[in-house]
């Protein structure tokens, strides 16, 4: 009882942070700006938003070849479209709640394919570190094509909310190490006192993720197609920006942007993502506030912002749903199925 309690205030959270979010970015506008958003919106093309639908499934469905690669070593085979359905199943569920897709997709594969929890498990969190440090190359490449804009960037609200909360901290480098030291303790303690602590569940859950996660290491080191790993690691950041950039054919006043620019949408969109569950509410307004870095006016900004996170977010629905209900049908026979 406790546990759907404490679920239904996350997403209630969520959902109250994303609304408040489009609240601070619409208070101040005129009736007049709140009507060129509802124009630029109803007028937009929505064959790019179409377009752009195509190239995310393609980046699912590449997401979903890469895991079964990095599946592979472990000794396990699980079919194409089982894994493309476990990672569609993950991302919907993310919408709801955080972290809840990884256990999601895992628990997919350990159902229909037979493959140990843990170690499925450490094998997206292998994949999550992967994507990390995708970011944060994408996020260089993007800072070095708009060094230009750094000094405009920094008088943009984005900037400002995260220079506050860094300055809040009167000494930032103490209180990183200080939090570095306390955590080193904690684990030193953990592992001093494992064989009191080892009889019970906790100490086992942990014990099956750690070991789950070096699983999933060793895993992408006797990869047997590290040609197609590499490759579809870029293919899925290629198809992010590829659908990001087209809707910018949809509006007019975008129409003129270039790929530079989608790269930045797509960096700072990501992060939108991060900080709010799904993106709700703070990634149009995100998108306003990085597109106005290159004169577009924040009303034509916010549009397209809403037409970027309605195009990915129903996608992720629409697909997880129908993943839902055909993940058991071409499983019912799966022993007559050819892998």
């Amino acid at each position: 009882m406790k546990k759907k309690i404490l679920d239904t205030f996350k997403i209630l959270f969520f959902l109250a942070l994303g609304i408040f979010f489009i609240w601070l970015f619409m208070h101040n506008l005129t009736e007049e700006e709140k009507k060129e958003i509802y124009s630029s919106f109803v007028s937009a093309n929505f064959w790019w938003i179409a377009l752009s639908i195509s190239f995310g499934l393609i980046s699912h469905l590449s997401r979903a070849i890469r895991w079964k690669i990095l599946i592979e070593p472990m000794g396990y085979h699980p079919r194409l479209s089982n894994t493309f359905f476990a990672v569609m199943i993950g991302y919907f569920a993310n919408l709801a709640l955080p972290r809840l897709g990884e256990v999601s997709r895992c628990g997919v594969l350990t159902r229909y394919e037979k493959i140990p929890f843990q170690k499925a498990f450490g094998t997206v969190i292998t994949e999550r570190g992967i994507d990390l440090i995708s970011l944060g190359l994408a996020f260089l490449i993007n800072f070095f094509i708009h060094l230009d804009k750094l000094s405009v960037f920094k008088k943009t609200t984005i900037f400002k909310n995260f220079n506050a909360r860094y300055e809040e901290l009167e000494n930032p480098g103490i209180f990183y190490w200080v939090s570095f030291g306390i955590i080193a303790f904690i684990i030193f303690i953990l592992y001093k006192s494992r064989h009191r602590i080892s009889h019970t569940t906790f100490y086992r859950k942990i014990k099956e993720i750690i070991l789950g996660f070096v699983e999933g290491l060793k895993s992408l080191i006797k990869i047997k197609k590290p040609f197609w790993f590499i490759f579809h690691s870029i293919l899925i950041w290629m198809m992010y920006l590829s659908m990001t950039y087209v809707v910018f054919n949809s509006i007019e006043a975008t129409q003129h942007l270039n790929l530079g620019v989608g790269l930045a949408v797509l960096v700072f969109g990501s992060i939108g993502i991060v900080i709010v569950q799904g993106g709700i509410g703070i990634y149009p307004w995100i998108v306003a506030e990085i597109l106005a870095l290159f004169s577009i006016p924040a009303t034509q900004g916010y549009a397209l912002g809403w037409l970027l996170w309605i195009g990915q977010t129903l996608t992720i629905v629409i697909v997880g749903i129908l993943s839902l209900t055909l993940l058991p049908v071409i499983n019912r026979n799966k022993n007559e199925l050819p892998r």
